[in-house]
């Protein structure tokens, strides 16, 4: 899917499939394109990733029809226009709580190049743009998704406002944050972690925003809150899903062939 085409399904309410990766593997981006991924989500809060790897990787992916989406550090407008300077296909901003936030990371995904105080007049209005340049910032920014992590109380407090922010494809629940501040962390079978994560939804497709969660527990899970009203799957993540898959297969050996192993728990472990 060109990246037109993922938000338009975003804001349509139709399903979109992505999953997570980390590792600058080169041969993930023809994994992903084989399992049919609609777009990838690159990760470069929580991971060492530098700057230029990162470029290879959102140009491979890229390279296959695979729109590459990067979580940048922080809610920063000018830390999404250097990833999408280097080949992103859109931003994903985290841990976002206000509109002011949103509506600087609009900035970047709908009116790029544009700075300083013309962005800021653009923003308040568009209507003072020039029709030419107009055009030609729409058309040079129609495939860049922008995706925004919720993932705070006071962000479900403040969702309506940030919801109204033109220019916003879908949210995206951080379930370990969001737990964290709810006060039950990692509980996400717990009632009010499911009461959240069915605001959140509710509250963006009110708005004709796509909603999703990015879930790594159950596919079970996955399909529930799917059919509760998020339309972005996002589904776990290269790591998380190669250590699941080696730990089953490794234990599906072991138990065949009469073996045992102790509990995982650091470097004393051993095969008994």
């Amino acid at each position: 899917m060109r990246g037109r085409e993922v938000r338009q399904a975003l804001h349509a309410g139709r399903r979109v499939y992505a999953t997570a990766v980390t590792a600058p593997s080169p041969r993930f981006p023809e994994l992903l394109r084989k399992a049919g991924a609609d777009f990838v989500f690159i990760d470069t809060e929580h991971t060492p990733l530098g700057r230029e790897t990162l470029s290879w990787m959102c140009q491979a992916f890229a390279g296959l029809g695979i729109p590459p989406v990067v979580r940048v550090p922080s809610p920063d407008p000018f830390e999404a226009t250097k990833v999408l300077d280097g080949g992103a296909g859109g931003v994903i901003g985290p841990y976002v709580e206000t509109a002011d936030q949103a509506r600087a990371l609009a900035g970047a995904a709908r009116w790029r190049p544009l700075k300083g105080r013309r962005l800021q007049e653009a923003l308040r209005d568009p209507g003072t743009l020039q029709p030419e340049l107009r055009s030609y910032l729409e058309a040079r920014n129609e495939d860049t998704i922008l995706i925004l992590n919720i993932e705070s109380v006071p962000a479900i407090e403040n969702l309506d406002n940030v919801l109204s922010v033109p220019g916003i494809d879908s949210v995206l629940i951080g379930p370990h944050d969001l737990s964290c501040s709810l006060g039950i962390p990692e509980q996400y079978r717990h009632p009010r972690f499911d009461e959240a994560v069915r605001t959140i939804f509710k509250k963006a497709r009110a708005h004709n925003v796509g909603a999703g969660i990015h879930f790594w527990e159950g596919i079970e899970q996955e399909v529930t809150w799917s059919r509760a009203g998020a339309n972005l799957i996002m589904h776990s993540s290269d790591l998380s899903l190669l250590g699941q898959h080696w730990k089953q297969d490794l234990d599906q050996l072991r138990s065949a062939l009469g073996d045992a192993r102790k509990p995982a728990g650091g470097p004393g472990d051993e095969i008994v």
